[in-house]
């Protein structure tokens, strides 16, 4: 397929899991991708591993909870493919705490990242987006749609990240401007880590964000749903929310 012939792509959280499978499938589908990440390092081995394989890709540090740094990220991604057809929001953090156990500090870090992460950026590419009728793509999580124990400023950002979605999708579809979502379940990436028992953890509540297919699912599973939901395929689809989570909320 080459859905994406011709079109800029800005992809956040890139430096692995289901940022970097976002990444180069877009790529591999003819897309120039900006990979963006706080991980220089990582990130510049995910564009490397595009640009080894034929496609285009640069990479750019950025934290995405400092609105400057996310309009210098817009601006780069401008400067070099001439305009901005498609954003993906991946950047994320989490993990399980005790909510007594919480810092101030995690629970504003937490949200600074997934919450004002896809606002700083959305906020940035939407001038660019309207001149080129693009689409966002924001990964949020089905603890945004369900609650789950010991993620209270988790829950709270991706919560925040499914409204934001429906908001905008509201706002400017009369202008042509899609803004999408994907909830993924478990996924077996890096960041999983972060959401393994603690001590004291009630097991019968994790047990319900369990997949009933009994598997955790593959980065690429999630990024097959946002090069759907990014590309012309889906040009009747906006404010969407899409589980990608082997059946945990049904």
């Amino acid at each position: 397929m080459a859905r994406f012939d011709g079109k800029v792509v800005v992809v956040t959280g890139a430096a692995s899991g289901i940022g970097r499978a976002t990444a180069i499938r877009i790529a591999e589908e003819g897309g120039q991708v900006l990979a963006s990440d706080w991980d220089l390092e990582r990130v510049t081995e995910t564009a490397k591993l595009i640009t080894d394989a034929g496609g285009q890709a640069r990479a750019m540090k950025t934290d995405v909870s400092n609105y400057e740094a996310c309009g210098e990220l817009i601006a780069a991604a401008v400067a070099w493919g001439g305009k901005l057809d498609v954003l993906v929001n991946v950047a994320g953090v989490g993990g399980f705490v005790h909510t007594t156990e919480e810092t101030p500090e995690n629970f504003a870090r937490t949200l600074g990242v997934n919450l004002h992460g896809p606002f700083n950026t959305a906020r940035h590419a939407l001038p660019h987006l309207l001149e080129t009728q693009g689409n966002i793509v924001n990964v949020a999580s089905i603890a945004g749609l369900e609650a789950h124990p010991y993620a209270a400023a988790y829950c709270a950002s991706k919560g925040g990240v499914v409204m934001l979605t429906k908001a905008l999708a509201m706002e400017y579809a009369s202008r042509q401007v899609r803004v999408n979502a994907v909830c993924p379940g478990g996924i077996k990436t890096p960041f999983i880590k972060n959401f393994k028992p603690m001590e004291g953890s009630d097991v019968t509540l994790m047990m319900r964000m369990m997949s009933i297919i009994g598997r955790y699912g593959q980065p690429s599973e999630v990024s097959s749903a946002i090069a759907f939901l990014g590309s012309d395929e889906a040009s009747f689809i906006t404010g969407e929310v899409m589980r990608v989570d082997g059946g945990a909320t049904l």
